[in-house]
């Protein structure tokens, strides 16, 4: 027999104003949170209350009261509560274009098994894990960035080496594709831009960003929309301005990246109803 849902007010979202590259939540859920969904950005949390579980590469991660979680751009992952109590959290979403600033081309830090109890990344993470009202100012947040980069660095064990690929040539499309958001851009678009042929491209690109060209553009198109939704635009509005052909293809996109429906992550970040 099912659980019954949770009460509408006993489930919310907090989002602090984005930083940078860098966005911040607080969120409280009884049940399942999310379905299986990925973000093009590292996840970094620490749960405040409760028992936060999530599946993780191949496994069943349990996230406890001063843990902190770790999750890889581009890993699937869900969300729900361990216990009846429910789990409260707070995590940052920090693109892996901050951290490529500090290390400069080397490869990006995994942390395996997404919990952790080391002392070095929680005491790194936590000047960006504050209360959602606090401020966070911009040299704070620089530096933070970078002690949190070398942190996942240290903790990851990553050798301090250089890649092998061609960075500028990654930052490049990495430029472009924040510029051409909202349009259809094709490899052939991103080897034209960049001089570098697609293949190579592609994998340059996974490996100092985290994600695929397309992953990384349908992602900034979504951000868009729910910056639009949360601004009062509908959902085929909001689609249209994001570049997507139509709304059931941005809910398709959205569903699957967050987990949750354009309708539903709506309700639970201002408690808005769209149709």
């Amino acid at each position: 027999m099912s659980r019954p849902s949770a009460p509408a007010h006993l489930e919310w979202v907090k989002h602090a104003e984005p930083i940078d590259g860098m966005k911040r939540i607080e969120a409280r859920f009884h049940g399942k949170a999310y379905a299986m969904h990925r973000h093009d950005t590292y996840a970094i949390g620490s749960t405040l209350a409760g028992v936060q579980s999530f599946n993780y590469r191949r496994g069943q991660c349990n996230s406890l009261p001063g843990n902190t979680m770790v999750l890889h751009p581009d890993e699937p992952h869900d969300g729900q509560a361990g216990t009846d109590e429910g789990f409260q959290y707070r995590m940052i979403y920090v693109e892996p274009a901050l951290f490529q600033a500090v290390l400069q081309g080397r490869p990006l830090p995994f942390i395996e098994g997404g919990v952790t109890t080391d002392p070095r990344l929680s005491a790194a993470a936590r000047a960006l894990l504050q209360h959602m009202d606090a401020t966070i100012e911009p040299l704070e947040h620089s530096d933070s960035i970078a002690e949190l980069a070398h942190a996942l660095e240290t903790t990851a064990g990553a050798p301090k080496r250089h890649a092998t690929g061609d960075f500028l040539a990654a930052r490049r499309a990495y430029e472009y594709l924040h510029e051409h958001r909202a349009q259809v851009v094709t490899l052939a678009d991103l080897e034209a831009a960049t001089q570098r042929d697609r293949w190579s491209l592609s994998s340059d690109f996974r490996r100092f960003y985290g994600t695929s060209p397309y992953r990384f553009q349908t992602m900034r198109r979504l951000d868009t929309v729910r910056h639009l939704l949360v601004q009062g635009s509908s959902l085929s509005d909001a689609a249209a301005a994001a570049g997507f052909s139509d709304q059931s293809h941005m809910t398709r996109h959205f569903t699957k990246t967050f987990g949750v429906t354009p309708g539903r992550w709506l309700r639970i970040t201002t408690g808005a109803h769209r149709t």
